[in-house]
Parts: structure tokens; C-alpha cells; sequence
């Protein structure tokens, strides 16, 4: 490794130190861990960060388009992966496939699809996640029912 890389590594992993200090991580992590895992199935499908993700932006998603009921996601429950397609030379980006339950507003349970595309986040730092809760498609956006992110 040349020393500008060695260099570029140590600053970036100084400058991520104290965003995960800060946030109010408190697991330990362990020398060959990428982050910290805690979903019921060991993915990070159960993470809050991706959970809140998703709540945020279906929040935004129900206020911007048209005719959707005005609800919120309340809890999510029966959180599992159900595909990884890790990324090699054929694949370069990883992806996890999810899915769970979210309980809504209205009193009403609905199947929700996501996908966590590893290194995909803004600027390509952090993960990009992508979801799709059944009956609020208007746009056909993920397929019909959600196939795309099953």
C-alpha cells in the first residue's frame, strides 16, 4: 500500500471515528467487523439506522404524492434478510434483500421490501436503501406488489 493510501485510510477512518462515538453507538466492535449488527437474523436489516432510514423517507413519500392516506410507520416487526448477493468480480456492489411488517397509523399492517445496496450512500459513503410497502406503489416505481425489491 503506498503511503498516500495508507495516509487517506487512517484519515478517513479518523474522521468516521467520532461520527460513531457521537451517534450513541455502544456495542463493541471487533477488528474484522464492518459495523455493528443487532437484527434478530445477525444482518443489518434490523439496524436503526436503516429502519430509520425508511421511516423518514416513506414519511416524506405519503406527504409528496398525491392521493396516499396521510399515515406513518409506527414499528416494524418480523424483520428478516432473505437474499445477500455479496459483491465479487461479476457484482461490484452488494446487496440485501428484507423484508418485515410495519405497523402504520391507521391501525392497519402492511408488507414492506427493502434493498441496502452497500457503498451506495451519498458520495459513495455509507449504504443506500431502497424500500417498498404494498398499496403505496402509485407510481409503479418498484413493479407491481413490489417485485423488484423481493
Amino acid at each position: 500500500m503506498t503511503r498516500f493510501a495508507r495516509s487517506a485510510l487512517a484519515a478517513l477512518i479518523a474522521l468516521c471515528t467520532p461520527l460513531g462515538t457521537s451517534l450513541g453507538v455502544t456495542q463493541a466492535v471487533h477488528a474484522a467487523d464492518l459495523g455493528v449488527y443487532s437484527g434478530d437474523d445477525g444482518s443489518v436489516c434490523g439496524e436503526d439506522w436503516v429502519l430509520k432510514k425508511i421511516t423518514n423517507r416513506f414519511s416524506y413519500q405519503v406527504r409528496h404524492v398525491p392521493q396516499l392516506p396521510d399515515v406513518e410507520i409506527v414499528d416494524f416487526q418480523r424483520i428478516y434478510q432473505h437474499r445477500y448477493l455479496p459483491a465479487d468480480e461479476t457484482r461490484p456492489i452488494g446487496r440485501r434483500y428484507c423484508g418485515a411488517t410495519v405497523s402504520l397509523s391507521d391501525g392497519r399492517d402492511r408488507t414492506i421490501w427493502y434493498l441496502i445496496e452497500e457503498g451506495q450512500g451519498f458520495a459513495s459513503i455509507g449504504d443506500n436503501v431502497e424500500f417498498c410497502v404494498s398499496g403505496f406503489d402509485r407510481w409503479m416505481v418498484y413493479n407491481g406488489r413490489c417485485r423488484v425489491l423481493r
